[in-house]
């Protein structure tokens, strides 16, 4: 478990040290002091500076913050609200959302230029997004047997594969049918999707928890130990209302609030309200998405947050944890959120200059092999990079959106030119990569003529 310190509440500590320890701690840290948002956890193993004692540094730094911090409408268990505050920090990493991921952007690798190119990436995105949110729940199938269970359209065998697919129905819900605006019964048809089949209550799938029902609270996956405990149920029907005010920009009481900072404030909301018997996370998640979605960063959906989160899962656990155990400071959970958006943009732009270099290669051999499309020229490359890897129709058109007469035209062609081959599982064609392939690509004419 990844344990928190609490922080001091800096009233207790005025009160502790009189305020001539906060006029000394403030001649000695200046301005700059709330420039770096550590939490006391970390704080109190550093030397503070200009002799002051932890306490009087930590007095001083939150002095500082507080002229910085705005509330929000998020209210915890004793009332007060949470606030978050924008230091030089929050907006480097902004600036570099706004530049990767909005407006008139455009992806610079031609593979994606034209628009059934683009609709592969981001089914394929989607779906990377539903099996990595799943995992990160506890669903234990393997990410390449999840790509098969997406693809082929088969129905799931067991819970953790109902999770992926539900994952993946809930993110083309929100795509397409979720709308512009957020409403309590939109929220409560997103769960549904999200947990269908998969809860012990199966009626607890889009309904809030009620009262008289036992709470579900947090606890740590390894020890078991309490980390959060939610509001009462009591509660959750005003508070989901609030939470779709908030999202939708309503009732602002302190002016703008940037669109990336909201939507990560929504994720934590959500998951900080816990209204839902399970399903929570993968919830909070998916309206972070719809709520980039409409504010103009179309290029969200090509990322996988959860697969980032999934590589660290204890940082995403800390990072509410800090939040909580510091008067409600949620700016170190958007701080957390903004970095993981940043490396999920450079691991997209690595991942299509790699797939713009397997295009290539894979044009190259475009003339020895016939005229093939954009479509077969990206299952060449796939082929070539995953050999033990099997195609059918459905899952070819699943994957670049196209219908099933065009996915056995181009799969046919392929095995014609001898770089699949078909054989007969079940009442199903499946494709294989040729043995050889690499060799046939080389060398056309030793394939059949």
């Amino acid at each position: 478990m990844t344990f928190v310190h609490p922080a001091p509440h800096a009233h207790a500590l005025l009160a502790k040290l009189g305020p001539e320890a906060l006029v000394e701690a403030l001649g000695v840290l200046g301005p700059e002091s709330s420039s770096q948002w550590e939490h006391w956890d970390k704080l109190r193993h550093l030397e503070p500076p200009g002799g002051l004692t932890h306490e009087q540094w930590w007095l001083g730094v939150k002095f500082a913050r507080s002229q910085l911090l705005r509330r929000l409408p998020l209210m915890d268990l004793d009332g007060k609200p949470f606030a978050y505050a924008m230091p030089d920090e929050v907006l480097r990493l902004l600036h570099h959302v706004d530049q990767h991921c909005g407006g008139e952007i455009a992806m610079r690798d031609v593979i994606i230029s034209d628009g059934q190119s683009r609709e592969r990436y981001l089914v394929n995105s989607l779906m990377e997004e539903a099996i990595r949110s799943s995992q990160l729940e506890g669903a234990t199938t393997s990410r390449s047997a999840a790509l098969d269970l997406l693809r082929s359209g088969r129905p799931p065998k067991d819970r953790s594969e109902r999770m992926i697919t539900n994952n993946y129905r809930a993110l083309e819900f929100i795509r397409d049918s979720l709308g512009s605006d957020l409403t309590p019964a939109r929220v409560l048809e997103l769960h549904r999707i999200v947990t269908e089949g998969t809860l012990r209550d199966p009626p607890a799938a889009g309904r809030l928890q009620a009262p008289g029902e036992e709470r579900v609270a947090v606890h740590d996956a390894t020890d078991g130990i309490l980390v959060h405990t939610p509001p009462p149920a009591e509660q959750l029907p005003e508070r989901l209302a609030a939470l779709c005010a908030f999202a939708n920009g309503e009732r602002e009481a302190q002016g703008f609030m940037h669109p990336v900072v909201r939507a990560i404030l929504l994720h934590f909301w959500l998951a900080y309200d816990h209204p839902f018997e399970d399903g929570n996370g993968r919830t909070a998640r998916a309206l972070f998405y719809w709520s980039m979605s409409r504010s103009g960063y179309w290029l969200t959906e090509y990322l996988s947050i959860s697969r980032i989160l999934r590589q660290a899962p204890a940082q995403y656990s800390e990072a509410f944890l800090l939040t909580e155990t510091d008067e409600g400071d949620t700016t170190y959970f958007v701080i957390h959120q903004l970095k993981v958006i940043e490396r999920a943009v450079k691991e997209l732009h690595a991942y299509l200059s790699r797939k713009a270099r397997e295009v290539r290669e894979a044009e190259k051999v475009a003339k020895a092999t016939g005229d093939l499309n954009h479509r077969q020229l990206a299952l060449i490359g796939d082929a070539l990079r995953t050999p033990g890897r099997r195609y059918t129709y459905i899952s070819h058109a699943t994957s670049h959106g196209v219908t099933h007469e065009t996915s056995r035209t181009d799969l046919t062609a392929l095995e014609v030119l001898g770089l699949l081959t078909k054989t007969r599982v079940g009442r199903r064609h499946v494709f294989s990569p040729s043995p050889g392939l690499p060799d046939l690509l080389r060398n056309p004419a030793a394939g059949p003529g």
